[in-house]
């Protein structure tokens, strides 16, 4: 029997009204979990953003004044990799302070624009790695640097960054094992939902058969349904995953924020990755669980 467009749109429209509240409450579940699997990236992203200048090691950072002179420069590295308690020093010059930036800032225009106009903004900088990551001997290093000639200001990785990365990361674990209960209990939902919408018209579906409807045209409607549900929860989700990143780039990324917070930005190419992501998964745990429930219950 051929499938009807018709019918397919009207059988799919009278399943989700009939069964509205515990449509509701598949689409409720769906959204908070890919919402929670969507914060878990962002989330990620963004602490991997705020730490990009402290990875491989590196306790602080010497950045230099604007005018600094040549000498001042050179002197200072002399120092720094010949002090016996530094174990690495590492040059960041302007252009690859601005190549940070656009890393960071990527599709940020607001917050990239002012550097992109006057890049001598953006100082120059010796990312140090210490042997002793002890904080009372980087914080030592830390004061013995900070007045040297040409010097700007000395930034220490201090506990506070390594604390906010190790909750961050607990923080990740949690939500993304509150994702999979959730994502579970939302296919169950719809599981039953299609369940209840079969057995609600069991006889009728067995007239069909009788007049030599295939179980595929029966299931469709049912798949569609359950669909639906997905996608609509996947939706609010990624409005969900579109809000808290909006509140992350203007809140904790503004002048007034959170220092440690400051380079919190996550970019809008990550922002869409994850919103197509969650919707091709809001779709797959609607169709999958829908369908089973269809080959399940349609032995009437």
């Amino acid at each position: 029997m051929a499938v009807n467009v018709n019918y397919v749109v009207r059988e799919t429209a009278t399943n989700l009204t009939r069964n509205i509240t515990l449509g509701l409450a598949s689409v409720a579940t769906v959204s908070v979990s890919l919402f929670l699997v969507g914060a878990s990236f962002l989330i990620r992203q963004g602490v991997a953003n705020a730490t990009l200048q402290w990875k491989g090691g590196i306790e602080f950072i010497v950045f230099m004044q604007p005018d600094v002179s040549p000498s001042q420069r050179t002197a200072l590295q002399q120092q720094l990799e010949g002090n016996p308690a530094i174990k690495r020093v590492k040059y960041v010059d302007q252009k690859a302070s601005l190549a940070e930036a656009r890393k960071i800032f990527k599709d940020q225009p607001t917050l990239l624009q002012p550097i992109e106009d006057d890049p001598s903004i953006l100082p120059t900088s010796f990312r140090v790695t210490p042997r002793d990551t002890d904080v009372r001997s980087v914080d030592a290093l830390k004061r013995l640097y900070q007045d040297k000639p040409g010097v700007y200001l000395v930034k220490a990785a201090t506990d506070t960054i390594k604390t906010m990365q190790r909750i961050t990361g607990v923080l990740n674990i949690g939500l993304s094992v509150t994702a999979v209960f959730l994502f579970g209990a939302s296919a169950l939902l719809i599981f039953n939902t299609i369940q209840t919408a079969i057995f609600a018209r069991r006889r009728e579906i067995e007239v069909m058969k009788l007049v030599g409807a295939t179980n595929w045209f029966i299931r469709i409607p049912f798949m569609l349904e359950g669909l639906v549900q997905g996608m609509i929860g996947a939706g609010i989700a990624v409005g969900g995953v579109y809000y808290l990143n909006h509140f992350f780039s203007k809140r904790l990324a503004s002048q007034n924020g959170v220092e440690l917070l400051q380079n919190f930005v996550v970019a809008n190419n990550d922002v869409l990755t994850t919103s197509i992501g969650i919707g091709i998964a809001g779709a797959l745990v609607g169709v999958i669980s829908s369908a089973v429930a269809a080959t399940w219950f349609l032995k009437v």
